[in-house]
């Protein structure tokens, strides 16, 4: 068969399979199961999935009801599963290693051991001197002198499993699968090649751990590199921030003709799959016709997730974990795009311009950049702020105000979502997300800036219940306005205060009507000249910088008490102003 045509049968059997992985990865669980083992080719098919895909669709299924599936994958898809599932961040997770091999054992046992063999060696051995005391008998010494809980295969090595705590009974089943675990593997050592057998139980019992599990680690950090998983030192890179500008003097990422054929290699389709956002990142690959360029991009956005799962601790066994990911990753890099297009927002055609020269992971960081400096903006504020010299809790800014703020001041900032889409906090999706919290925050700040021009003496917050800027400026005013006496901030009387909720709220003139009462411009003006006097600001002034919170605030007055009379006002219900409980 001619070259050409061999290389064109090769590349239709690769799209094949490529077609039947999607739709198989589409299907519910249990169904793809079925799918898989149904396929006429069920190795061929199995082998044909990228590491991570298969990894995902396991632990969809379930391990245990995996099994069929394992005993079908490859050599290079057990390291990849036993890569993420048997470490800790650096250290090796034992309990999990004991669950993994004893499944990998019972998928195929001929294979494992062979596995073990070949690629696991140092690993079983460090596994094996963490578990089993191993003595060697002496020639004329009794196997009795060793003690009753020495077994032994061949009267030479005998072995003791080492006691773990058996408290709870998870703890007792994995201790009875330990056991299972690591006799099965002693036995079929020892039946397959008895000279292996003991080489390999004379070396765990020299096992110098520390070196071991390092070196056990250094490999395995080079296997997952390779699919994005960075170290951590070297993942959380894609949170250091870069400006727009400086992309301009970076070389541009290599990109094949588009006339080029796809690869034949596997390419991992879970994170694209899981990328249902429409935002700029989707939009740009929309336009990107040649499918050798989109499986790139395809590749390059799976590592650029999987070193935002290492940067952030993250473990990603289930699809809802992996959508997670791929949308904080693509809402960056499209926070990335809308900062690089600037005035060419709605090209969708040079975004995709701009991914395929650039790299994702450059862009992302551009995007993280853009809320990074929002949240630098905030903790500068914060060192410095009225609020944190009158030793204030963060509830002091009411509820959406505190979620900003509280959302900016974590150490990756979020986006205060309130339960818009379901919950509270969420990542970065758009520059509108950063404009909008930038805008309130400017509010936060001004009102601080306000409440530093003022005179305004207090006794330990505490003392107040539940302190807000918004009751803080109205009892002060309130008090003014009445002429109270007192060089510090106190809650007024019912007395002092219902006069001036009338003045404030008062009676419609229309008489009997239900409509609900409304502050008069009178009331909203002495408000402003109170604060030009206390502060020093002219009303211009103040009306620039804070006539949208003042509005909001006399707007919320108007809804909580507009229907309410001054001889229903019940002072354990007043928020907005500071009001002494009546004495039982």
């Amino acid at each position: 068969m001619p070259k050409k045509q061999q290389d064109h049968k090769t590349l239709e059997r690769v799209q094949q399979l490529q077609e039947k992985r999607r739709q198989i990865l589409e299907l519910p669980p249990q169904k793809a199961l079925a799918r898989i083992l149904e396929d006429q080719q069920p190795a061929a098919l199995v082998h044909s999935f990228p590491e991570q895909d298969l990894y995902l669709l396991v632990n969809e299924i379930g391990a245990e009801d995996s099994l069929p599936l394992l005993s079908l994958a490859t050599d290079k898809q057990w390291e990849h599963i036993v890569d993420l599932e048997t470490w800790q961040k650096d250290q090796v997770d034992i309990n999990a290693v004991t669950r993994w091999m004893n499944l990998l054992l019972e998928a195929d046992s001929e294979r494992f051991i062979n596995w073990l063999l070949k690629d696991q060696l140092e690993f079983m051995e460090y596994y094996v001197f963490k578990n089993l005391e191993i003595r060697i008998r002496e020639h004329d010494q009794e196997p009795t002198e060793l003690g009753h809980d020495f077994f032994t295969l061949d009267d030479i090595y005998y072995l003791r499993f080492i006691d773990i705590p058996t408290n709870t009974e998870s703890e007792k089943l994995r201790d009875v699968q330990r056991r299972k675990l690591i006799t099965q593997i002693a036995q079929r050592l020892a039946s397959k090649d008895h000279l292996i057998y003991q080489s390999i139980i004379l070396e765990a019992a020299h096992v110098i751990p520390t070196e071991t599990e390092e070196d056990c680690y250094r490999w395995r950090t080079m296997r997952l590199a390779e699919k994005g998983f960075l170290p951590f030192d070297e993942a959380v890179g894609i949170y250091q921030p870069i400006k727009p500008a400086e992309l301009e003097g970076k070389r541009k990422k290599f990109m094949p003709r588009a006339s080029e054929d796809i690869s034949t290699l596997p390419v991992p389709v879970s994170p694209l799959r899981e990328l249902k956002q429409d935002n700029y990142f989707t939009r740009a690959l929309q336009k990107i016709e040649a499918a050798n360029i989109v499986q790139l991009l395809q590749t390059e956005f799976a590592h650029l997730c999987n070193q935002v799962v290492v940067a952030d601790s993250r473990i990603i066994g289930e699809r809802d974990a992996l959508q997670e990911i791929v949308k904080k990753t693509s809402g960056y890099v499209s926070i990335g795009l809308e900062q690089l297009l600037k005035d060419q927002k709605d090209d969708a055609a040079k975004a995709a311009a701009l991914i395929i020269r650039h790299s994702l992971q450059d862009i992302f960081r551009i995007g993280f950049g853009a809320a990074l400096k929002l949240k630098w903006r905030a903790e500068k504020w914060l060192s410095k702020c009225w609020f944190a010299q009158a030793d204030l809790r963060l509830t002091f800014w009411g509820e959406q105000w505190m979620g900003v703020v509280g959302g900016l001041l974590v150490k990756k900032p979020l986006y205060y979502d309130n339960y818009q889409t379901g919950v509270l906090y969420r990542e970065f999706a758009t520059v509108e997300d950063i404009h909008k919290s930038e805008a309130i925050f400017d509010r936060v700040v001004a009102v601080d800036n306000l409440l530093s021009m003022m005179n305004i003496k207090m006794d330990a917050p505490a003392k107040y219940g539940f302190l807000t800027y918004k009751n803080l400026l109205l009892t002060h005013w309130a008090r003014h306005y009445h002429r109270l006496k007192g060089e510090k901030l106190k809650p007024m009387t019912q007395k002092q205060f219902l006069p001036f909720f009338e003045k404030l709220l008062p009676e419609p003139l229309e008489f009997g009507t239900a409509a609900a009462r409304r502050i008069p411009d009178e009331m909203k003006t002495a408000f402003l000249k109170w604060l030009a006097a206390e502060t020093g600001l002219k009303d211009v002034e103040l009306t620039d910088r804070l006539g949208q919170t003042f509005e909001d605030l006399f707007n919320e007055i108007e809804s909580e008490y507009g229907q309410v009379t001054a001889a229903d006002v019940d002072p354990r219900f007043v928020q907005l102003f500071l009001i002494m409980p009546p004495k039982a």
